[in-house]
């Protein structure tokens, strides 16, 4: 009798077990698009050594870049989902001294296709671990003006070769970014969810150029979009998280 007793035992902790399994593991499927901004953590000190030269203030902070993304399961994989996501945005410094306006706007965006695989194991929610793969661009545009402005002014100054009261410069690098990511999908429903996750953007590409596409020499080699980041926003789709 307790050889029978034992062998039930067993066998019903082996069918619990296979259950547990079985109800933990269900693939993730669904897809989603979405507003999701992202809060960047650029590295001013290149651009802020100038500005203290200029009497200028200082840039400090987040950059606050709106953006887009989606995904979707490609069920072809348990748990793996293809998708993109875009953003951009900036922060400026601006001081006046008498009729001379300065400013300095420092702006920083990307768009990347995205992998993530989903952790099988988390209920109610989806715990992802990825990756971004895309392109980005670093600006810098600098600005002077001195007094009004005039339409007829100013090309008349620019055909008699006079000084013109703005004066403006760009400076941009377009580079290939890699961003290790973790993020975390909480739904209100099966058709909202609320996104946060953290990475790092590793960027490739030291090629500056002004705004007319001509070369630029001798940029600081720290100066470049490499950055912490924060990721938000609101998902709307289908999920069976």
């Amino acid at each position: 009798m307790k050889k029978i007793f034992s062998i039930i035992l067993l066998i019903n902790i082996i069918s619990y077990g296979q259950l547990e399994s079985q109800i933990g593991w269900i693939a993730k499927f669904g897809g989603a698009v979405g507003f999701s901004p992202v809060i960047l953590l650029p590295n001013f000190d290149d651009v802020n050594s100038n500005l203290e030269t200029l009497g200028m203030d200082e840039l400090s902070g987040p950059i606050y870049a709106p953006g887009g993304g989606g995904y979707i399961y490609v069920m072809i994989i348990d748990n793996l989902r293809f998708g993109g996501i875009g953003f951009g945005g900036s922060q400026s410094s601006l001081t006046k001294n008498g009729n001379v306006e300065n400013e300095v706007i420092y702006s920083l965006s990307g768009g990347a296709f995205t992998i993530e695989y989903t952790m099988p194991f988390v209920k109610n929610m989806a715990l992802s671990a990825g990756v971004m793969l895309g392109g980005g661009e670093l600006e810098l545009n600098i600005f002077q003006n001195n007094g009004t402005f005039d339409w007829g002014n100013i090309w008349n100054n620019i055909k008699d070769n006079k000084e013109i009261s703005n004066k403006s410069i760009l400076m941009n690098n377009s580079f290939y970014l890699v961003s290790p990511t973790i993020n975390v999908d909480i739904p209100i429903n099966r058709f909202i969810a609320l996104r946060g996750g953290l990475g790092y953007q590793f960027t490739f590409g030291d090629s500056w150029e002004t705004g007319n596409e001509k070369k630029l020499n001798n940029v600081p080699s720290s100066f470049y979009g490499n950055s912490f980041f924060i990721q938000s926003g609101i998902y709307v789709g289908l999920f069976a998280f």
